[in-house]
């Protein structure tokens, strides 16, 4: 989940609503797979071919999808995977057929520091890091596809009276186009020297000069499946049947891998819907027929996915 160790996660129960940090996202994909698991069993479900259940880890945040990108990459089953679907989050009428790739940088920017009025005049770290997110910041990008960016954490110094001699930046690119993530990465890291020399340039550097280490903290890969694929067609129809009115999307999810590396792929929703996803007031409906449809949507959707006619390229 997105949220610390420490976090109280007790699970609070109002009427029909469950409420509890991460237990939208992604608890309700978790316990969805395992009632399914059950379902299946009693059943005596057989499909055409085998269904893998996987629970990941890393999904969220600086966990750069570690757990499905070893799915994919390292584990026994890795190259008998002919499509995957990921369940996350509460909405059975959402579909996830866009990978929204990112970029994610930490930024070091060091100098010689120094005291505030004796060393006026010397290079500061904090300049050329304030000017680097002043020039991402008038860098134009695609709105469709739709491209972002972020300057998102800053830390550093030492005193108020200081001149620091360390400033770190955290910077998030998004864009479900790889080539469009591939420019604004490389425009970034351009900015950041740019940013460097001006400072070099501006000021003294007479006791050292500032420099800046790049260091990429996070990498999800952009892809897509194709809306008139089997596997997307199939599931808007299994869904449609189950009352639900499908939006195909764009997002970030372990379906990024697959997609990524040619696989189909697609992310759904499980249960009754809900809200407040990554605050700690999360919350998932469970009023009893509409939690049950959505539970039973997704069941049928990964049975009948199951049943295609799949060739593995």
């Amino acid at each position: 989940t997105v949220f610390p160790k420490g976090t109280d996660v007790k699970v609070r129960r109002e009427g029909n609503t469950l409420n509890a940090p991460g237990v939208g996202d992604d608890t309700v994909g978790l316990t969805g797979l395992l009632a399914w698991i059950r379902a299946m069993n009693a059943a005596k479900v057989e499909t055409k071919h085998d269904i893998l259940f996987v629970a990941t880890v890393g999904e969220e945040g600086p966990g750069d999808l570690r757990g499905v990108r070893f799915l994919f990459t390292k584990n026994a089953y890795k190259d008998r995977i002919a499509a995957f679907v990921s369940v996350d989050g509460s909405d059975p009428s959402r579909i996830v057929n866009q990978a929204v790739g990112s970029k994610r940088y930490n930024v070091a920017f060091t100098g010689p520091g120094g005291h505030s009025y004796g060393a006026f005049g010397i290079v500061n770290p904090m300049v050329a890091m304030a000017d680097t997110v002043r020039r991402l910041y008038e860098t134009d990008v695609p709105a469709s596809p739709r491209t972002s960016y972020a300057a998102s954490v800053v830390s550093g110094g030492t005193s108020v009276n200081s001149i620091p001699d360390r400033i770190e930046l955290q910077v998030d690119m998004r864009s479900p186009d790889p080539k469009a993530l591939d420019r604004l990465e490389q425009r970034f890291l351009a900015i950041v020297d740019e940013a460097v020399t001006a400072e070099n340039y501006a000021r003294s550097t007479n006791v050292g000069v500032i420099s800046a280490e790049k260091k990429r903290i996070g990498d999800r890969p952009a892809g897509s499946t194709a809306d008139t694929h089997p596997l997307v067609v199939t599931s808007r129809k299994v869904l449609g049947d189950h009352g639900f009115e499908t939006q195909l999307q764009a997002s970030s999810t372990d379906a990024n891998i697959p997609m990524s590396l040619g696989i189909p792929a697609i992310t759904i929703g499980s249960g009754g819907g809900g809200g407040r996803a990554h605050s700690v007031d999360e919350y998932v409906n469970i009023e009893r027929n509409a939690f049950i449809n959505g539970l039973s949507s997704g069941l049928a959707l990964v049975v009948a996915v199951a049943n295609l006619d799949w060739t593995k390229k």
